[in-house]
């Protein structure tokens, strides 16, 4: 008889169709500006067709970002962007109805694959502040949980956990047998890391992406890191070929290429700056310490600056209700100074 999985029939899902090449982009914390087009230019002068018509080969690029972590390759998948790897981590170390714990807001694809594989996801909320509580998240944390995700920092909020609340967790997760699952997305925006966990320790997986400050989205490549034993079950749920040969050549390029990691920062944090400095400069609350993302609380309707700002000015960003203390804010993509020139330029036009 024919059969369909409930799991997948009932699971709600929104799937971006929007053509937004003519805009400028900063709704889905991507870099607008990209890669240098000059080192794109010499990324691609060694691809022959050889290159093209060859099933990928990882072990090369594997043990490159190994040295780059300073570890082996028995610590690392690499995966088709790192959702990939937080969907395996879920199907490989929860049950059916199993106990996952994380925060809310989050990326939405942690409950999306919790509630695909039948998990029971268990929401942990931000105060009205927009701050953590890690003690919220240790008192959820029951004896049949069995995954505990945190991001570090938190898209969209952008907290980031101190060194003395990750320890707390990390204690909290092992009395309790859970493993815990780090997602490192956001990393370089923000340096303090929790890698330490993965590498040195069992039952924590750290899951990191290509796409936001190494800009590489449309590659789609990203890696979990873990004990070994854990990294090979990881594996195991791979599908064959699963990341792309110009993928990992870019990624090598820009671990190997003098500067070119240390430009992308410098480029992000001048960014950065002037939106600061701009939004205090016109009164424009603000929250997002980490990340390439912020919100900003308008002084007109959040929605309608989204739609004008689109319609008018061909600049693309996100609307979110309720955001605690906040209520109704702007979500938008931190990118070099001339896209925030741009941004706040049109901002002030429309909001008012």
């Amino acid at each position: 008889m024919y059969h369909i999985n409930e799991n997948v029939a009932n699971l709600y899902r929104i799937f971006d169709q929007n053509e937004r090449k003519s805009y400028l982009r900063l709704d889905l914390n991507e870099n607008p500006g990209g890669l240098p087009q000059d080192f794109i230019d010499s990324v691609l002068e060694g691809v022959t067709p050889e290159f093209v018509a060859q099933y990928p080969e990882t072990l090369h690029f594997t043990e490159v970002l190994a040295e780059h972590l300073n570890t082996d390759i028995s610590h690392i998948c690499l995966v088709n962007g790192s959702a990939e790897g937080i969907r395996y981590v879920i199907q490989a170390f929860t049950s059916e109805h199993g106990r996952i714990v994380g925060v809310v807001p989050s990326y939405f694809m942690f409950q999306v694959y919790s509630e695909m594989y039948g998990r029971d996801f268990v929401k942990i909320p931000y105060n009205d502040d927009l701050t953590m509580d890690s003690g919220k998240i240790i008192e959820a944390l029951t004896e049949d949980t069995q995954l505990l995700i945190l991001l570090n920092p938190n898209n969209p909020m952008g907290n980031v956990y101190t060194d003395a609340d990750m320890a707390k967790l990390m204690a909290a997760a092992r009395e309790r047998k859970i493993t815990v699952l780090i997602d490192e997305a956001y990393h370089y925006f923000c340096p303090k890391t929790f890698m330490k966990y993965a590498l040195e320790g069992e039952h924590v997986f750290v899951t990191r992406t290509f796409s936001k400050l190494f800009s590489m989205a449309g590659c789609r490549l990203g890696y979990v890191a873990g004990w070994p034993e854990g990294i090979s079950l990881v594996q195991k749920l791979c599908t064959p070929h699963n990341v792309n040969a110009f993928a990992m050549r870019f990624a090598e390029a820009i671990l190997e290429t003098p500067g070119m990691l240390d430009r992308l920062i410098h480029d992000f944090r001048e960014g950065r700056e002037f939106l600061i400095e701009s939004l205090d400069a016109n009164q424009y609350p603000h929250k997002g310490e980490a990340g390439n993302f912020i919100f900003i609380k308008p002084k007109t309707n959040a929605r309608g600056i989204v739609d004008r700002m689109k319609a008018e000015k061909r600049i693309l960003i996100k609307s979110y209700p309720d955001v605690g203390k906040f209520g109704d804010c702007l979500r938008v993509s931190i990118g070099g100074k001339e896209y925030m020139k741009r941004f706040m330029s049109a901002l002030l036009d429309v909001d008012r």
